[in-house]
């Protein structure tokens, strides 16, 4: 395979993948203390907070429903905010688990709008917490966080967010932006295969999770915190994984994230000006458009799953489909994690050669 451009699981550095084959050791001895207490303190620094870090075994979606079940009660009232599959999902981990959720849902394509969340808000005072996506990767959009961020606090509420796509490549201040629950995840912009997810917890919502009435075994996070203050887990962790984001973290850090963050930046403004010289649009609205995935939508008479087997069988190049509704309609090109600018224009010009063979007959 030349490329895989799916937004996760994204392309490790050898030096990541190396590391994974390094023999086990005790979870439970003094080596992976030293492990753990290094890749804690590092993550920390990437996620620019002095928040607790919580590094749990499991996928992303696991590390929702973490934020979700140590901060809230059955019956707690909730405003999800939504502009995309991830959202959507957010807010389903919620109801399964008895929140009374209320969805502000948003077009597709576009972001969530500060002055409606804050309406929303001053409707319902009772709501205790706000669920939002960061970098909705189904739609290619990132949310201006700082200003709902502005728009939640001011109101006094939880803010819980899904930045899985965005925390290691996209400007996400923790303690700047006053997130209480911060979600990321090891196969995004970490370089590191699916396995992490990785959470900051505030005091304020430390404070929740004593009051919260949810159930919580796996992903209880007072466990997690109990265990972490001694240089472990509470289950067994992926070890390899975490020997591979200590390598990670040492990668990006030195390059300095205000780097990788500029450079996921430049490369994302790559991708869109190549997508548009060939003739194609962009399905996000641009003023808003994610710096770590793009969402392509083709002209009516392109067969977009005819695209991605000719890019996929033939060029070796990986590109997402579109999720749900947009199934077949678009196509996704991630540029997250490692990555260069000469690998999007590789894809680029690759989709711009077959792209005459994925005309339909007919088509209006």
């Amino acid at each position: 395979m030349a490329q895989l451009r799916i937004p996760g699981p994204t392309p490790c550095p050898p030096q990541v993948l190396e590391a994974m084959g390094r023999p086990m050791i005790d979870h439970r001895g003094p080596e992976f203390v030293k492990v753990m207490k290094r890749v804690t303190e590092k993550l920390k620094e990437a996620f620019i907070t002095k928040n607790d870090l919580l590094i749990l075994t499991g996928s992303g979606t696991g590390g929702l429903e973490a934020a979700v079940v140590n901060t809230l009660s059955p019956g707690d009232k909730v405003l999800s905010v939504s502009i995309g599959v991830f959202g959507d999902r957010f807010a389903s981990i919620a109801r399964k688990f008895g929140a009374d959720v209320t969805s502000l849902t948003f077009e597709w394509g576009k972001p969530a709008e500060p002055e409606a969340i804050k309406q929303a808000l001053k409707a319902n005072p009772q709501i205790k917490a706000v669920m939002v996506t960061h970098n909705e990767t189904s739609t290619g959009v990132t949310n201006d966080l700082a200003a709902i961020s502005s728009v939640v606090k001011e109101a006094g509420k939880l803010l819980l967010v899904d930045s899985i796509s965005g925390l290691g490549s996209i400007k996400c201040p923790i303690d700047e932006w006053r997130i209480d629950v911060a979600v990321a995840s090891s196969q995004k912009g970490w370089m590191v295969p699916p396995g992490l997810t990785m959470l900051s917890v505030s005091e304020d919502a430390w404070k929740a999770y004593a009051a919260g009435k949810m159930p919580r075994s796996y992903w209880d996070l007072g466990e997690a915190k109990k265990y972490a203050e001694r240089g472990q887990t509470p289950w067994t962790p992926a070890v390899s994984l975490f020997f591979a984001m200590d390598v990670a973290l040492d990668t990006l850090l030195k390059e300095g994230m205000t780097t990788v963050i500029n450079k996921h930046a430049k490369i994302a403004r790559t991708c869109r000006a190549g997508v548009k010289s060939i003739g194609l649009s962009l399905f996000a609205q641009e003023s808003h458009a994610s710096d770590t995935v793009t969402a392509v939508t083709g002209p009516p008479d392109v067969d977009i799953n005819q695209l991605r087997r000719i890019m996929r069988e033939e060029r070796g190049i990986v590109l997402g489909d579109g999720q749900q509704k947009l199934a077949g309609k678009v196509f996704r090109i991630a540029h997250m994690g490692w990555v260069t600018e000469s690998e999007i224009k590789e894809v680029i010009t690759e989709i711009a050669a077959i792209l005459p063979r994925t005309r339909v007959a007919g088509a209006q």
